[in-house]
């Protein structure tokens, strides 16, 4: 079977980690948009690093961090895009906020000096089914619920497809634009963040050094797939898997990863 066309530059979305990790390497960016989900003022931030690798010990799965930064409070912000149904998504962020607070001890400090923290999922789908924009997570007593842990650890998950009426309408705009980053959405917005995100959107994908760049990383992926050189575990091919959908067809994607069609159609119907 042939090659499925690759997509261009031009015509990702923010929603697609490529563009997004390179939108949000401008520092003033990633501060305006975290302000606007936390609703709280952030005097500056830095990155700590961007798409930041923890891998704790041997033994234990790496992550990859897509956005990882820290402001002048020493807050830990961890911004991640989601595409397509993870149906393991919950526990995919309780690891995620102990492998950064792992990572902060091993750096010599003590438990005590552990930062306040922030997981935040950008995803590309309602991932508890109940039609809002935002779901946020923190500690609290069962038994008595206005009893929190104070622990200083929160998740959030944004659904770029909600429908109540439970952020404002910037909100909305800037969670639509996640999936539609073209001229003629944003030119339907009032929204001066969307504006702003569309005009570090568009620098992007005018400079020729970022589209060679994105080219390569497609021939380089493409290249470990003709060589049969996926290995790993069986979660790790299919995250390869799912960030490949848009390059391969469903029959190379199953012959060099070793899952099954089935499971590899699976994946494509999950992430559309």
């Amino acid at each position: 079977m042939p090659y499925q066309r690759k997509r261009t530059l031009q015509e990702l979305n923010l929603s697609d980690d490529f563009l997004f990790s390179k939108v949000f390497s401008d520092a003033e960016v990633c501060r305006q948009v975290l302000e606007k989900i936390l609703k709280v003022k952030i005097k500056s931030i830095k990155f700590v690093e961007s798409q930041k690798s923890i891998d704790l010990v041997m033994e234990s799965k790496a992550i990859r961090l897509d956005i990882y930064v820290q402001d002048e409070e020493e807050t830990i912000y961890n911004v991640e895009m989601q595409r397509g149904k993870h149906k393991n998504l919950a526990k995919r962020s309780r690891y995620y906020q102990g492998s950064v607070d792992l990572d902060f001890i091993q750096k010599g400090s003590d438990y005590l000096e552990l930062c306040k923290s922030f997981v935040i999922f950008i995803c590309t789908f309602d991932p508890f089914g109940k039609g809002r924009h935002i779901y946020s997570f923190e500690n609290y007593c069962i038994e008595d619920q206005s009893l929190k842990l104070n622990d200083e650890t929160t998740k959030i998950f944004l659904n770029t497809r909600g429908v109540m009426d439970d952020v404002d309408e910037e909100m909305k705009e800037l969670l639509s634009y996640v999936e539609n980053s073209t001229d003629t959405y944003v030119a339907q917005t009032k929204s001066e963040l969307v504006h702003q995100l569309h005009d570090r959107v568009n620098r992007i994908k005018q400079d020729k050094r970022l589209e060679v760049e994105y080219m390569t990383l497609y021939e380089i992926f493409k290249e470990e797939f003709e060589d049969g050189k996926i290995e790993g575990k069986r979660e790790e091919k299919v995250e390869i898997a799912k960030n490949l959908l848009d390059v391969l067809d469903d029959e190379t994607i199953a012959l060099k990863t070793g899952l099954t069609i089935e499971e590899v159609q699976r994946l494509r119907n999950e992430n559309k």
